[in-house]
């Protein structure tokens, strides 16, 4: 396995055996909110973006468009031609989280940066662009993280040459006031009033359903805009360590978080497992908002034990975890495992202190009461609690 500290980001979500995804779509009866129509101009969106006003949420998404498909958004903003509307989430006053229109956005900040990202640094800049609230002109002004940003557009017939074609914001000429000036409709959508859970409830399905008509974010791709937090940071550094890639058998990060999600769910089982009621989305968004409030030594301890449960995993085989018979990452057998292990030393506060038995995970993998938990009615209740208790009766903890 390849070390993952640079990771790339790859489109590897069937890799995962996921008990979840029986569960029904996410619903709630009625929700009370407000969406306002804005007209921003570009110049102001940007002025935003640069001012932290408007936060494209950390870890939601990578930048993954080419020069090409930015150049026509651009082009398309010079010439006056429409383009999809963007909606934000007003999370407090003068503070917005993009729901859709992360890669406009982008695509905007960059072209007037006059720098384009190069795609395989693009994980490693999102990082360094949400530490520092942008790119810092070290970085941007660094071929290894950028190059220049041209406008690169089709010329379909030879005698007519596009008068745009190889422009950047600054030759722009006379055009680039029409283009600092190109308004942008924007949709803000904010709770009438904060009713704690079923708050976040509307919220979730309004990211839901407002990203339901292009491509689809996922649950943990909504939850990371929703619920970003200084714990959310600290799982994206743990996503990343070789030892945690190798029990995935994954090197490359996956795109839609399932990665990051799978730490989520191990951490909730350990943390509030005992509280678990369905539906699991619900179950991970109540525990995302709890852990906004972690203090700074609350977060390194939890960083600490699963350093620690990786330490206690070395001596297990690479495919420990995958199933034998599909070759899938097994999300139930993992969880169960981390929760059983990590639980005596979470009560005392303490890192893991031991090896975890090999044959204690065969053996739990193929016990019945185990495998009739993971098959039907996976997410219910007793079905969770089954798969915990019968972890915690043949791995123990350590």
């Amino acid at each position: 396995m390849p070390k993952a500290d640079n990771a790339k980001t790859t489109e590897k979500s069937d890799w995962f055996e996921d008990y979840a995804d029986e569960e029904e779509e996410f619903q709630i009866d009625e929700y009370d909110l407000t969406a306002t129509p804005n007209d921003f101009n570009v110049l102001t969106i940007n002025n935003f973006i640069e001012s932290g006003a408007v936060k494209i949420p950390g870890f939601q998404r990578n930048y993954v468009w080419d020069a090409v498909r930015a150049s026509k958004l651009i082009e398309s903003l010079i010439l006056g031609l429409p383009v999809p509307q963007i909606f934000l989430y007003e999370e407090a006053r003068n503070k917005f989280l993009v729901i859709d229109g992360q890669q406009r956005l982008m695509s905007i900040y960059y072209f007037m940066k006059q720098r384009f990202p190069r795609k395989e640094r693009r994980v490693e800049l999102r990082t360094i662009f949400d530490s520092n609230g942008g790119i810092p002109d070290n970085i941007l002004h660094d071929d290894s993280y950028f190059s220049n940003f041209k406008l690169s557009l089709p010329e379909k017939l030879p005698n007519h040459p596009n008068k745009f074609k190889g422009l950047n914001y600054s030759t722009l000429s006379d055009y680039r006031t029409q283009f600092d000036l190109r308004p942008i409709r924007n949709v803000i959508v904010k709770p009438n009033k904060s009713n704690g859970d079923s708050s976040d409830d509307s919220m979730f399905e309004i990211f839901n359903r407002l990203n339901s008509g292009g491509i689809n974010l996922t649950p943990q791709e909504i939850r990371s805009s929703l619920y970003h937090s200084q714990f959310y940071e600290m799982l994206s550094r743990l996503n990343t360590l070789p030892e945690w890639r190798r029990i995935l058998q994954m090197a490359e990060l996956d795109l839609h978080m399932k990665d990051v999600e799978i730490l989520l769910r191990s951490f909730a089982m350990l943390v509030d497992g005992p509280n678990y009621k369905p539906s699991l989305t619900k179950f991970l968004n109540q525990f995302s908002r709890k852990c906004h409030s972690h203090s700074d030594e609350q977060n390194e301890y939890l960083e600490t034990l699963f350093a620690s449960f990786l330490d206690a995993c070395k001596e297990l085989h690479d495919d420990t975890f995958i199933n034998k018979k599909n070759r899938r990452f097994n999300i139930a057998l993992f969880e169960a495992v981390f929760t059983s292990a990590c639980s005596g030393a979470f009560e005392r506060r303490l890192p893991v202190n031991g090896i975890l038995d090999a044959e204690k995970i065969i053996a739990l993998e193929s016990d019945e009461e185990f495998l009739g938990a993971s098959l039907e009615g996976t997410t219910a209740t007793a079905n969770v609690k089954k798969r915990l208790a019968r972890a915690g009766a043949l791995v123990g903890a350590l």
